[in-house]
């Protein structure tokens, strides 16, 4: 059986707010005085409701349940509220419990419930498992971690062996890690081996049924009665797919002694872009297809007119191919982008794009850079036409700003998002964004104040540096509009 299950709740969309997005994992271990196990418990910052604590400060909470149950009998039962550290705005939170529990079968239940928006809620259920009696070797449940450092704080119950140590959430590692790490101990070396044994990891992809073997390692240990495992695999060349991590302790004579398994999934979208790359140079004439026609200025003009489409591990990529003249690089990789956007017709898809770019390059041409490398043209091409723009050049107080409105946002699942964009320099058509209400995009609580800072004393209330409004009239009209459109 598995001791460590991860559970993964899907997000839905509920108006602006997105349901409960809990990951909720476990693990059992053993002391020198019983079994226990740990939950680990991470909560999604945007699912879920974060009230004001100060004008500039808000937090969220939620209700959590444990039941451990043998049967129709309720064996242990925790109820507790978890809070989020006060933030700025909505960031994730986690938690972990250690509960003692002797050996047996039990049932876990998981609740969790959002205190400021009681429907928002998830429950877990799984069967555990303890069986750490008798003197044979074992291994404690495995540990996938997000991150360790060195810590020797008794108080803090991530540290376990001097490490504080931060469980991954979802069993998923993104595109930005470039580590596997896990947590492992191994349990009466002392008796059951005597003398130095193995332990070795691997990593094998999952795929149509089958099993590839990846990447795999081997560390000598000394026998001892708790023998902790922190180990760290690079995985920058791991591709996306489905993986099982596999930790083994053999003997000296290699017999298999104890064997314990996790599944994981990763994300490597930079790596995938590489290898599609490739196996398209492959199978692929550049010299019969579109992007062969165009010239360096038209490769680097199309490549900077895609960035706003780009996946962000591939911004860095496609820099470098220009700025090395990388000319069949360019080829390529343009060509690849548009052959997976639409595999029976990318040129068709290409010339489609370009239409809606040279017409935004032109709209929002400032005159230094071109108009989709502006920050209204970027958003624009990312995220398409706004259903509406209002615009004001003629206030006294501010400089020219822009408020945009979607009223649908499917990239975040969001509703009524809104962006302002405003022109400090006054030079021609140089809107910046100033505030968002995109997830991911930026966000400036202070954005009213940064636009009115010519008139910091219409600030509303009485703490200038803390206040984030200013007061409408007639001359000043952002708050109003970013509201009531």
């Amino acid at each position: 059986m598995k001791n460590l299950t991860v559970l993964l709740f899907f997000l839905s969309c509920s108006g602006s707010l997105l349901a409960m997005d809990a990951s909720v994992s476990y693990a059992t271990f053993r002391s020198p005085s019983q079994s226990y196990i740990e939950i680990y418990l991470h909560i999604g910052g945007r699912s879920v409701a974060f009230q004001p604590v100060t004008d500039s400060t808000y937090q969220a909470g939620v209700e959590v349940v444990l039941l451990f149950k043998q049967g129709e009998e309720i064996v242990k039962f925790d109820k507790y509220t978890l809070n989020s550290p006060v933030a700025s705005g909505p960031i994730n939170f986690i938690d972990l419990k250690r509960y003692g529990l002797k050996d047996g079968k039990y049932e876990l239940v998981v609740a969790v419930k959002d205190i400021h928006r009681p429907e928002n809620a998830k429950e877990f259920k799984t069967e555990i498992e303890f069986d750490y009696q008798g003197e044979a070797l074992q291994q404690s449940g495995l540990v996938l971690l997000a991150s360790y450092q060195r810590s020797d704080d008794a108080t803090n119950a991530f540290v376990k062996s001097g490490v504080q140590m931060e469980p991954l959430p979802y069993n998923f590692y993104s595109r930005r890690a470039s580590s596997l790490i896990f947590y492992n101990e191994v349990y009466n070396a002392d008796k059951a081996i005597g003398e130095d044994f193995m332990v070795s990891y691997s990593i094998e992809k999952l795929e149509n049924g089958e099993s590839e073997l990846v990447m795999i390692g081997h560390k000598r240990q000394h026998p001892q009665p708790i023998v902790p495992l922190l180990v760290q695999m690079d995985i920058s060349q791991v591709p996306s797919g489905n993986y099982n991590l596999t930790v083994e302790v053999r003997n000296r004579a290699k017999e298999l002694m104890s064997r314990k398994r996790i599944f994981f999934q990763r994300s490597n979208p930079f790596l995938d872009r590489e290898l599609e790359t490739l196996q398209l140079a492959a199978g692929v004439n550049l010299k019969e297809e579109f992007v062969e026609r165009l010239d360096a200025e038209e490769l680097e003009y199309s490549l900077r007119a895609l960035t706003p489409k780009l996946p962000q591990g591939d911004v860095d990529l496609v820099n470098s191919m220009i700025r090395d003249d990388s000319l069949n690089a360019q080829r390529l990789y343009l060509f690849s982008f548009w052959a997976k956007e639409s595999p029976n017709n990318p040129e068709f898809a290409y010339q489609k794009y370009m239409e809606v770019a040279r017409a935004i390059d032109q709209q929002f041409d400032s005159g230094f850079r071109h108009g989709f490398e502006t920050d209204r043209g970027y958003f624009y091409l990312k995220y398409g036409q706004p259903d509406d723009i209002e615009t004001r050049d003629q206030e006294p107080s501010a400089p020219p700003y822009e408020i945009w409105t979607y009223y649908e946002f499917p990239s975040t699942n969001q509703n009524n998002v809104k962006f302002v964009f405003y022109n400090p320099s006054l030079a021609p058509d140089d809107y910046q964004l100033l505030h968002s209400t995109a997830f991911g995009e930026r966000n400036n609580p202070q954005w009213q104040r940064d636009l009115y800072r010519d008139v910091p004393n219409e600030i509303q209330g009485s703490d200038y540096f803390g206040g984030s409004e200013v007061q409408d009239n007639f001359n000043r009209n952002a708050g109003r509009v970013f509201r009531d459109y």
